[in-house]
């Protein structure tokens, strides 16, 4: 109305209010994106918190136990993981991945495999501490298969392990075990490598990307 009636201030002042609220509009979508980001990437904190305090409200006793509970393993992921990313920081800038490829890509074949049982064995600290490790194999060109082998030998195969095994259960027990962890664990790599489409497997390599690039 503005821009056929008034005059030509009245058209400035009608640019200039749509303009802001075209501005406005971008802003609060760019916003809403942002938060949507975030919620989905922490949803799974976000619930353990929302019950968490649910229980404090409805059941105090309960709650309380589940609070002391989530903030004893929270002091222990924040001790653990600091020191991984410091890792993953060094060999993202020593390790080049043209050397990854080399040692633990597709064409590595059985010393790819002794690499990545032999970087997991000798890792210390729980699961999860493996993934980022993981992550950056992935990113560096590591094939799926010794990334699996990696993830499966930090689980069972870790050397503390076999020694607290060999003196508490006895060095034959360690050595039955140690030879059926190594052969599920081969298993499930190479049945896990297979099960994954190629397209499936760029999927995951763009999304480790992504995420580390945000």
């Amino acid at each position: 109305v503005l821009w056929q009636t008034g005059g030509v201030d009245a058209q400035r002042n009608g640019l200039c209010l749509f303009a802001i609220r075209c501005g406005c509009g971008w802003r609060l979508n760019e916003m809403s994106s942002k938060v949507l980001f975030w919620v989905k990437r922490y949803q799974a904190f976000i619930v353990v918190l929302t019950i968490n305090v649910l229980l404090v409200f409805f059941h105090a006793d309960m709650g309380y136990r589940s609070l002391e509970s989530t903030w004893i393993n929270t002091k222990e992921m924040l001790a653990i993981v600091p020191p991984v990313f410091i890792l993953l920081g060094l060999l993202d800038v020593w390790v080049e991945r043209e050397v990854m490829i080399k040692y633990t890509g597709e064409g590595s074949g059985v010393r790819g495999i002794l690499i990545a049982f032999l970087l997991g064995s000798a890792a210390a600290g729980p699961l999860y501490a493996a993934f980022p490790i993981a992550g950056m194999m992935i990113r560096k060109g590591s094939c799926f298969r010794n990334v699996f082998i990696f993830v499966g030998a930090w689980s069972t195969t870790k050397i503390p392990l076999l020694t607290f095994e060999a003196s508490s259960l006895g060095l034959r027990f360690m050595l039955i075990r140690l030879v059926c962890s190594v052969a599920g664990i081969l298993l499930i790599a190479v049945g896990m490598d297979r099960a994954l489409s190629q397209e499936e497997k760029s999927n995951i390599v763009a999304l480790n990307q992504d995420i580390t690039i945000k």
